[in-house]
């Protein structure tokens, strides 16, 4: 009887086998062989796509570190619109004039703008802010009471879209299910062919 083998132990077993050269050159093996290499790398793309998004959880959890999308293009040409800002949660003691902060206001959006001047607000934790748009001539209309805001640490140029795109549920079920395909295929056992003897 013979016993089903992972694909990792059928490329050891040929590697230690005397093959004539005649049949690695077969066109069925060399596509056997691409087919396993493009596995391989899918593979490692997917596992590379899962520790980014492990390490992102971690980040949001520990160091207040999120996401944010930019539909307009006040803060152009620093950051452009469509797209997407790291910002992490500071105290407001933390913020000085120059800073790119969003802040969030109540009943709308939260508002990501450059930091043009900075008082001390009612507490000691506390402060007022006036920001302005880098694409904007005038500040904003009224200065932002913050205990806390979020700073930008860095942005991508266009990949807003990509992420809405990517949240479609359609979009979503087609990677769940080529991923699970994927690693279907890569651990589903295989067997060994038997030669005969003769």
């Amino acid at each position: 009887m013979t016993l089903p083998t992972t694909r990792r132990e059928l490329r050891d077993r040929a590697a230690s086998d005397d093959v004539p050269a005649a049949a690695l050159a077969a066109p069925g093996r060399r596509r056997a062989r691409v087919g396993g290499v493009v596995g391989e790398v899918l593979l490692w793309l997917a596992a590379a796509a899962g520790l980014i998004c492990i390490v992102l959880v971690i980040l949001a959890y520990t160091a207040n570190i999120t996401l944010i999308m930019f539909r307009t293009g006040s803060m152009e040409p620093t950051i452009p619109a469509g797209s997407v800002a790291v910002v992490q949660q500071v105290d407001a003691a933390a913020v000085s004039v120059g800073d790119v902060v969003t802040v969030d206001r109540a009943g709308e959006l939260p508002i990501t703008h450059r930091v043009t001047s900075v008082a001390a607000g009612a507490s000691a934790d506390e402060r007022v802010i006036t920001m302005r748009g880098d694409a904007n001539d005038v500040e904003d209309p009224a200065p932002y009471d913050v205990k806390t805001v979020r700073t930008v640490l860095f942005s991508v140029p266009g990949l807003a879209q990509v992420i809405v795109a990517m949240s479609n549920p359609l979009v979503l079920g087609g990677i769940t299910i080529a991923a699970t395909v994927l690693v279907v295929w890569a651990f589903w056992p295989r067997e060994t062919k038997q030669e005969d003897a003769s």
